[in-house]
């Protein structure tokens, strides 16, 4: 059984002289293929082979970003404050300092991603981060610790950028939530990593090296490995992967036909930045996700913290962080898939905050007494940055115009940004952190309703296109989605 079916898979000699530019580079790429149909079995296999060349690499990339920015989180109960010299406040400045140099790098790294090999893009930055996670061994005062921060934004800027752009490239919208699930997924896998590792360490008194550089450099090396297997084995695009037979780089393509948000254009349009910094659900889906984020620091550099607060020792914290991992992974897993197999982004992504608002509450107003309760709400929040992975799903299934895309992930990711920035800047009142509790349940209650405004929105323009639709008997030939229009400009386009 063919699943090309009426849709046009070529466009003539004069249509393609006439789009130019504007086109998207698979669909020059189908217009000179020379055979574009194929089975279900076919398009099966190749999903399959795809999820092997891809899914491994881009998950470990995930797992290794979110553990190398947070082992700072568990090197402050190793020692690093005292080794260093980095007092309470200093360390608050590590925090958010990584954060400020992430968001303002995400302009040149939108731009970045767009005129050059996105996968060779990702790889080097993978390995260039490496390097400065290792080089944290031989850090001496809390001065050179800055500098390896703002750097280490720098270079991470680009992963989940990058690793949006691969997902959307390779998949079609429906499957794209359960991808960046699984990918995005790693979250747990590497508190598992940070939490053991850590408590391992602890262990150690050697009086050569400390137990956290240690840490660092096996991690920063770690890295490096996975920096180099991305660069070599990670394909840029469908088009030019060795790794595919010609005709199964057709496929790749002809089986986005008409349902997905383009592959790639090269391109840079200045009209689409001006689209996309006047569309107001960008702004809204920014505001959101801001919003999401500044709880987010909570989890990701001050947990460790938070249940030494709870009366419990160092030793004791990198162990009770554990049960965090295993939330997040079970949290991810069932929100990717409840995306996928309901098409219910946004449904997904409530659930998370509210089982988050939910343990934040527990946090917050428990009895200091009760330390299971409060400990129980410590790992509920932990399903707040999860809710990451499927909040980047629904940008790459709602921006089209590969400029709007590249530079919508960039708005993304500055949203990230500056919620994990603004986090740290709440925890002022150690060990029972009051104001950052607080804190956390005012700004997801306002991120849920935001959520909200976004969902009714949507709704709105998908009816209002829908009439269109019906009133002028308009219909896809299949190509539209590779002409490089915004998802504003393509009145088909359907927003999920």
């Amino acid at each position: 059984m063919e699943t090309t079916g009426s849709k046009r898979t070529t466009l003539t000699a004069e249509e393609v002289e006439f789009a130019g530019e504007n086109v998207d580079s698979a669909l020059v790429f189908l217009n000179n293929a020379s055979d574009v149909t194929f089975t279900e079995d076919e398009d099966r296999s190749l999903v399959r082979k795809v999820d092997w060349m891809l899914l491994p690499l881009l998950a470990a990339v995930y797992m290794l970003q979110f553990v190398d920015k947070n082992l700072i989180n568990f090197a402050n109960i190793m020692g690093l404050g005292v080794d260093t010299g980095t007092s309470s406040k200093q360390f608050t400045t590590l925090a958010w300092s990584y954060w400020v140099t992430y968001l303002l790098s995400q302009p040149l790294a939108g731009y970045v991603l767009q005129k050059l090999p996105v996968a060779k893009v990702l790889g080097w930055n993978v390995t260039l981060w490496g390097v400065v996670v290792a080089l944290n061994c031989v850090c001496k005062n809390y001065a050179s610790l800055l500098a390896l921060r703002i750097v280490l934004g720098i270079f991470e800027s680009c992963v989940s950028p990058s690793m949006i752009i691969i997902t959307a490239m390779w998949y079609k919208r429906q499957e794209q939530p359960l991808r960046f699930g699984i990918w995005g997924g790693t979250i747990g896998i590497g508190i598992f990593a940070d939490s053991l590792c850590s408590y391992g360490l602890l262990h150690y008194h050697g009086k050569t090296f400390r137990s956290w550089q240690i840490m660092f450099l096996v991690f920063g090396l770690l890295t490096i490995v996975i920096g180099l297997l991305v660069v070599f084995f990670l394909p840029d695009n469908p088009m030019t992967c060795k790794r595919l037979t010609e005709k199964e780089r057709v496929i790749a393509i002809a089986r986005l036909q008409g349902d997905t948000t383009g592959i790639e254009n090269r391109t840079f349009k200045t009209a689409q930045v001006w689209e996309l910094l006047v569309d107001s659900r960008a702004w809204m889906m920014f505001t959101m996700n801001t919003a999401i984020n500044i709880p987010n620091a909570a989890v990701s550099t001050f947990q460790a913290a938070i249940i030494t607060s709870l009366g419990f020792s160092p030793t004791q914290a990198a162990l009770l962080s554990l049960p965090s991992g295993a939330v997040g992974i079970i949290g991810i897993a069932a929100a990717s898939y409840s995306a996928y197999r309901f098409q219910t982004r946004s449904a997904s992504i409530l659930g998370l905050l509210v089982f988050g608002f939910f343990g934040t509450a527990l946090l917050t107003f428990l009895p200091d007494h009760d330390e299971a309760g409060r400990l129980v709400g410590v790992y509920l929040t932990n399903l707040i940055p999860t809710s990451a992975p499927i909040v980047y799903s629904w940008v790459a299934a709602n921006f089209a115009g590969h400029t709007k895309k590249t530079m919508m992930n960039a708005l993304i990711m500055m949203s990230f940004c500056l919620g994990n920035a603004l986090g740290p800047l709440s925890f002022t009142t150690p060990p029972a952190y009051w104001a950052a509790k607080v804190t956390m349940l005012a700004t997801l209650g306002f991120a849920i309703l935001v959520l909200g405004m976004l969902v009714f929105s949507y709704r709105l323009e998908n009816n209002k296109r829908a009439r269109h639709l019906r009133s002028s008997g308009d219909h896809d030939d299949g190509l539209i989605s590779f002409m490089d229009l915004t998802d504003r400009k393509n009145k088909k386009f359907v927003e999920l």
